[in-house]
């Protein structure tokens, strides 16, 4: 009997294990769980580097990315860079309690850093750089004690450098360049510091900040909007370390004041001492002081109470109004429990929000529709300050939209308000009400339609060469702006002659939305199965598109100026790619003719040729090999003609031209 009853629990052991192991020896079922949880939030994979981690019967250190401990017990390692990985820093990676490297560089996660990251113990590397990051710096990464090296750059991380990061008494390397920060960078090192004693200044006793880590050696702070002084602990550093910042150092480059705004107060040491002798002074001087005074103090300490009680309780309010959004389609393999994520809603804190009945009426009940595809309305309205604007509705269903989408729409919403350039589309605002559900952009109104319609429409007569030249310039300046003035560059998702809007002058102007069709299409199409892998998939091949590199950008300008030129679409049935079809006249002086519109009465051959040079360099097949808007720029703005005289100096048909095109 005693045999039987030890035969029978040796079992449940063995199951008990299985269960609750399942992976490897003794694999903690915490850092599983952990590992599932990263996995789940992630939702775009093009290369399938995770197509390995199997949940179900799998050995974790097997897996692609994964370094585990000499006991093969626990994970020590994420290293999954490079591999454009989309998707969400998950809270749970907290549990991976032995992680040492967490390496995610140059991809494309979005969100905010989650705080829970300052619980790994055991960190040594976190690199995080070159991906979609938002939000603050965690206080809570001051808690990482082993940490040598912290890289951030690249990202779009705002706010301050938290105080905190003084107590990484072990950090070799710190980068943050090229994000949103802001203020002061903290640190002090006391009245007896000097430059020299850059590895010796964390015994001072009066050090603060980057002045306490005693083995920081690299700091990467350019390209952000720090204000101040660079403390004096920092300044052994290179100059290239300062840069493109608001620094009141005149030494390295900095940016224009007018990106910079208002000042900022000084140092907090020296205002902690101000406040001492402020406490000192006060204490004498109400000695003396007479009873009313102390009145109209008490009065006033009152007031100031009470503002400050309802600045809190609205705060409180406004704190209580971010709440999570629910991914539906997201659940924990072993329970009910949703996942939930934090969408950031400080990146649209600057940009106009206008109320979907402010919109109502100025598009005259939604009635006045100049456009529409199987996923946006464009209606034309006139705002309250006479501003003409198109406004496209997304045509999406609210079932369907996940909080992925809706930080992909609060993205697009905060690059395409950082447009400032007379050949881009400016956004005026944008709509976004969950009653009814509602999500609209709302753009300058450009009365003359798409550069599309005119030449493919039967409007190409309208359309005369000095036009198609001026609206060529326009765009390349405007390409120009996108990719080489703004920080960081700006890729159309489709350039296209669709994306180029009309003025009443045809003066051109650049507009990107349609990665919304191609993405809401594809949610549509999956409506029917939004809880299977097939529709996870549909959703990550539809933001594959989101953000093209600028070289697409340059191969799709050089397509662009053919389309102009020869009035012919990109693709015909009959002909096929209109890449394919010119390129042999492209490099033949005496057949690039062929390649004007037939509608034209008159083109200039000069033009043509220096156009055919534009897009062979564009379309080269190699993508590094592409010049950029840089130099393309000022080859068509010196070498192809623009003004009217120099069409009428060069064929009497022009005048006719003129006649008809004004």
């Amino acid at each position: 009997m005693m045999r039987r009853v030890v035969g029978v629990f040796q079992i449940f052991l063995v199951i008990f294990g299985v269960v609750f192991v399942g992976f490897g020896d003794c694999f903690s079922s915490d850092e599983i769980l952990a590992l599932r949880a990263f996995r789940e939030a992630i939702i775009e994979d093009p290369s399938m580097v995770l197509s390995n981690w199997n949940f179900l019967n799998g050995d974790p250190c097997n897996w692609s990315g994964i370094s585990c401990s000499q006991t093969h017990d626990h994970v020590i390692s994420l290293n999954l860079s490079n591999l454009s990985l989309n998707g969400f820093l998950t809270p749970a990676l907290s549990k991976l309690t032995y992680l040492q490297e967490l390496v995610l560089h140059k991809n494309n996660l979005l969100g905010i850093i989650p705080k829970e990251i300052g619980m790994l113990k055991n960190l040594k590397v976190l690199d995080l750089g070159m991906n979609r990051l938002t939000g603050p710096i965690p206080r809570e990464i001051g808690n990482l004690v082993k940490i040598t090296k912290i890289n951030l750059q690249s990202n779009g991380l705002i706010g301050h450098l938290p105080l905190e990061l003084g107590k990484l008494g072990n950090l070799v390397e710190l980068r943050v360049d090229r994000n949103k920060l802001q203020g002061n960078v903290p640190g002090s090192s006391g009245p007896s510091f000097t430059s020299k004693q850059h590895g010796l200044y964390a015994s001072r006793g009066s050090a603060s900040g980057f002045c306490r880590s005693t083995q920081l050696k690299s700091v990467d702070l350019s390209y952000n909007f720090f204000v101040g002084k660079i403390p004096q602990c920092l300044a052994h550093l290179p100059g290239s370390s300062f840069q493109g910042n608001c620094f009141q150092d005149k030494n390295y480059k900095q940016r224009h004041a007018s990106q910079c705004g208002a000042s900022h107060p000084a140092g907090s040491h020296a205002a902690n001492v101000g406040n001492q002798d402020a406490k000192e002074g006060s204490k004498q001087q109400k000695k003396s002081q007479p009873a009313w005074l102390l009145a109209v103090e008490i009065v006033t300490g009152i007031l100031a109470a009470i503002i400050l009680l309802c600045a809190v309780l609205a705060a409180v309010k406004k704190c209580k109004g971010k709440c999570h959004v629910r991914i539906p389609w997201k659940k924990v393999r072993n329970g009910n429990e949703p996942i939930y994520m934090y969408i950031e809603s400080d990146m649209l804190k600057d940009v106009t929000k206008l109320s979907k009945q402010e919109l109502e009426v100025a598009c005259e009940d939604f009635s006045n529709i100049i456009g529409s595809s199987p996923d946006t309305l464009i209606y034309k309205g006139n705002l309250k300050d006479g501003s003409e604007v198109a406004v496209i509705s997304l045509c999406a269903k609210e079932d369907l939209w996940t909080c992925y989408l809706e930080v992909y729409f609060q993205r697009e919403v905060a690059d395409l308000a950082r447009l400032n350039h007379e050949n881009t589309g400016k956004l005026f605002g944008y709509c976004r009400e969950s009653n009814p559900f509602s999500r609209m952009l709302v753009f300058e109104y450009a009365s003359n339609g798409t550069l599309y319609e005119y030449l493919h429409f039967g409007e190409g007569c309208q359309l005369s060469w000095r036009r198609r030249m001026n609206i060529i310039v326009g765009i390349a300046r405007g390409l120009r702006y996108l990719h080489t003035e703004l920080e960081p560059p700006f890729a159309m998702s489709e350039l296209n002659s669709s994306a180029v809007y009309l003025t009443e002058d045809f003066s051109p102007k650049l507009v990107d939305f349609e990665i919304w069709n191609s993405i809401l299409a594809r949610l549509e199409k999956k409506s029917g199965s939004s809880g299977s892998e097939a529709a996870l998939c549909g959703f990550t091949e539809s933001l594959e598109t989101f953000r093209q590199d600028v070289h697409d950008n340059i191969y799709g300008f050089g397509v662009l100026l053919l389309e102009i030129i020869s009035g012919r679409p990109t693709y015909c049935k009959n002909r096929g790619h209109l890449v394919d079809w010119a390129k042999e006249y492209l490099e033949l002086p005496e057949v690039m003719s062929y390649l004007a519109d037939p509608e034209l009465r008159h083109f200039k051959h000069d033009d043509i040729k220096v156009i055919c040079e534009v897009v062979n360099l564009c379309i080269h097949s190699d993508p590094s090999k592409r010049p950029s808007m840089q130099v393309l720029c000022p080859m068509l703005e010196n070498l192809i003609e623009t003004s009217i005289t120099s069409d009428l100096s060069d064929s009497s048909l022009a005048w006719a031209e003129l006649a008809i095109s004004t």
